[in-house]
């Protein structure tokens, strides 16, 4: 171990909370996923120094302020090109995006997609509150149906987005959701993204109690969380429910089903979760209520060359080729002239 690495072992999570106020609303989500990074980033084995957080507009975009580390607070949408630019020149950093449902997949879809399909090696958290809360109350690409807000007065027409199906079929190499006080269950997928090579996407459905109070209730109050969570494993099947009675299972025509467990069915039965199989993630990935429990877990996650270690590949096959490069001998090949 270097030493570099071992002084990154004595991190505490005290280490990686700046000096800076924070200004959230009193009870946003907010507050409980900053917590939940700032306890996983001293557990990497990486050196502070090394960590950046990019971000765009946007309520979650505060983040790089408050975690002790480097960071960009760029504008709207634009993260992932900064996140490129940074990644492809200084391959040694850990970095991480943080985004919204509105700075990510309205004014920052394009960027979004095209990063998820090169697999550049960065991690993506993107809070998920269905709402844009910085502008306070206009309906989001994630917002349901028929949702009454300030911009939309008789009810949203639009069709939302599914962020996990979008970066599916974007062909992502890591794909996760989780809550933002499920707080072992977000630190471990967290810790997952951070150990993926490529990039990794994980929404995080968080709570905005000013303008979308109560959005992800069903899946946060302790009465009824796990009749309403479907929380998988690799190589586990799809159970859920408060006694654990009740899966998943292909039915009639290949289509998931809910099922009770008993009277002759069994977890044999049900669907085994394979986070390889880009057909099943996709199933899950459109499983919503009120016809199924809100499936919370890493949908997808498979190895491919990432976008950085191709292009290195290039560069060091062109240098095999051609040499060192010469800026001077550049700019004076070909037509050139002298102004006087």
């Amino acid at each position: 171990m270097s030493t570099a690495e071992a002084a990154a072992k004595k991190l505490t999570r005290k280490d990686f909370e700046s000096d800076q106020d924070v200004r959230w609303c009193p009870g946003c989500g907010d507050y409980a996923i900053l917590a939940q990074v700032q306890r996983i980033l001293p557990e990497l084995g990486i050196p502070r120094e090394n960590f950046v957080f990019i971000s765009g507009i946007g309520c979650s975009s505060r983040f790089p302020y408050y975690v002790n580390t480097y960071g960009f607070h760029g504008i709207h949408g634009r993260a992932p090109a900064i996140a490129t630019g940074l990644r492809m020149t200084r391959p040694e950093l850990s970095v991480w995006i943080v985004t919204g449902d509105g700075d990510a997949l309205a004014i920052g879809g394009n960027h979004i997609i095209h990063m998820l399909r090169r697999n550049l090696d960065v991690n993506i958290l993107m809070f998920n509150n269905r709402i844009y809360g910085l502008t306070k109350g206009q309906y989001s690409p994630t917002s349901e149906l028929g949702k009454v807000t300030k911009s939309t007065p008789m009810g949203s027409i639009d069709n939302p987005f599914c962020p996990i199906a979008l970066a599916l079929g974007a062909d992502a190499t890591f794909v996760a959701r989780s809550i933002d006080v499920e707080a072992k269950h977000l630190q471990e997928v967290i810790r997952r993204a951070c150990n993926h090579r490529g990039t990794s996407f994980i929404e995080i459905l968080q709570n905005c109690n000013i303008f979308n109070d109560g959005a992800f209730v069903s899946l946060t109050d302790k009465d009824v969380k796990a009749d309403n969570q479907l929380v998988f494993e690799h190589g586990k099947p799809l159970v859920f429910g408060r006694n654990r009675d009740k899966g998943i299972r292909l039915g009639n025509g290949l289509r998931p089903e809910v099922v009770e467990l008993g009277n002759g069915i069994t977890e044999r039965d049900l669907i085994v979760h394979d986070e390889q199989d880009p057909t099943l993630a996709y199933f899950l990935s459109r499983m919503q209520p009120p016809d199924f429990p809100t499936p919370i877990g890493v949908f997808h996650a498979v190895e491919r060359p990432t976008y950085s270690s191709g292009v290195a590949s290039q560069i060091a096959a062109a240098r095999a080729r051609q040499g060192e490069g010469d800026m001077d001998a550049l700019l004076a090949s070909g037509d050139t002239w002298v102004v006087s």
